[in-house]
Order: structure tokens, then sequence, then C-alpha cells
């Protein structure tokens, strides 16, 4: 998964800009907003929030803001992105595929498959600390630019020469279908064997029903769960979730 490493800042700076002053230009790219509440520990946040001890929340912290953001941009989420990704591999590669065509792999698209850090970048957004602004983010899909998640997709292509089938379960609506396909297919996902949208019927039905839903389906017809990735715990959680799941860092937002 090494070979993967894709320094995510490139596509927000210029590429000579070096770590040491990745803090001047998180600040550029995000003012600071709001009041500060000096006493949170953002990294113990950080913590809580992917080992799913804090639910159910709306927005980053103000105190939390920078944090996130020179996270996001920086070294570690890519290490912590491989770090994932290698794992995955490890145990896809231990298993022996029934070589039917229904050994399946499941993934979820937005912060896993595709990431949307240019925009969750941009200041008005302010990586999760501005709340959720369901027609900026709209347009954004529509404009089928997310890049993918480097690790994700060396993951995505070294499963498919193994022989597994690809999912692809997202909670997007199924008006973003032709966006998204797009998005995916330019970014270097090239095939796969179902991608699976919410229907307008299902619009206000929570990620985990959803997804357990779908994931019962896929087995319902003859499918085997091998392997199950997101960002969200919602993405891993619920019912037929699959054989082993793996969980991709993500504190600028939570689904439910």
């Amino acid at each position: 998964m090494k070979a993967a490493s894709f320094f995510f800042l490139a596509i927000l700076l210029p590429a000579s800009n070096s770590d040491d002053s990745l803090p001047n230009h998180i600040h550029l790219l995000m003012p600071h907003s709001g009041h500060r509440l000096p006493e949170i520990n953002c990294l113990s946040w950080r913590l809580a929030v992917e080992t799913d001890n804090v639910r159910d929340w709306d927005v980053v912290p103000d105190a939390c803001e920078d944090y996130v953001g020179r996270y996001m941009l920086g070294n570690q989420y890519r290490d912590d992105c491989n770090a994932v990704g290698d794992a995955a591999l490890g145990y896809a590669a231990s298993l022996k595929l029934a070589g039917d065509g229904k050994d399946m792999w499941v993934f979820d698209i937005d912060e896993t498959a595709l990431s949307n850090l240019p925009y969750y970048a941009r200041s008005d957004v302010a990586f999760g600390a501005k709340r959720y602004n369901r027609t900026k983010f709209s347009e954004w899909i529509q404009a089928g630019k997310a890049p993918a998640v480097p690790a994700v997709l060396s993951l995505y292509n070294q499963l498919i020469s193994l022989g597994f089938r690809i999912a692809f379960i997202t909670g997007s609506s199924e008006l973003y279908r032709e966006s998204r396909v797009f998005n995916l297919k330019n970014a270097g996902y090239h095939s796969w064997e179902k991608l699976i949208f919410k229907s307008i019927a299902e619009r206000g039905t929570k990620s985990v029903v959803f997804k357990s839903k779908k994931r019962k389906e896929l087995e319902g017809g003859g499918y085997r769960i091998l392997g199950n990735m997101g960002d969200q715990w919602s993405d891993l959680i619920g019912t037929n979730v699959g054989n082993r799941t793996f969980k991709l860092p993500d504190p600028m937002y939570y689904v439910s």
C-alpha cells in the first residue's frame, strides 16, 4: 500500500510547500471562527470519535477546527489510511476464494472510495466545524471532482486481481447516480458488480438500517461478503456486516 501514498495537501496547495509551513496554510484556507474551548484535548476527542464513544455529534468542536484540518491535510491521515488498507489487503490475500464469482467486498463511497477533502477544506465548511449544508454538498457531488482515497484505490485494484467482486453502497441519493458513476470512473474505479444508492423513498432512512438492508439483499442473492470497508460506524455495524470490517478515519462528520 506504500506505493499508493499520496499527499492530500497537493490537491489544495502547491507541491513545494513543506510540512513546517502547514499550520499557516491551514489558517489561510480556514480562518478562525467562533469561540475556543482550550480544555478540550482534540487528540482524545478524535480517538473517542473513531472508537464510537462520542456519537450523534453535529459539528467538529470549535476548539478542534484547526486540529482536524492539520490532521486531514497532513501525513498522519494518509498513514492511517495506509495502515487500514494494509490490514485489509493482508486479510484478503489470506483467503481462498471459491472462484464462483460470489466472493464480495463492500465499500462505502464518501471518505472511503472517494475523498471530499477539497470540499471540506473550504472556509465555509471548515473541516466539519460549520454545520452541514445539503445544498452546497449536493453541488459538490454533482461536480464529480472528488479524488480517490489512494489507499482504498490501491486496495480495490488488488482485490479485483485476487478475484473479488466489488459492491459500493452509498447513502447518496439515486438522483446523483450519473455524477457519482462519472466521478468513480474518473478517479480510477473502473468496474463493479453492484452500485447501490438510496431511493427517494429511502432518503430518511438511517444509514445503519439502509446499509444493513442492502447487505442482506446481496447475501440473499448468493454473494458472500468477505470484507466491508467504510469511514462511519454506520457502514460497519447492524446486520450482515460481512466476515471482516475495516474502518477508515473520519473526524469531520458523523452519520448514524
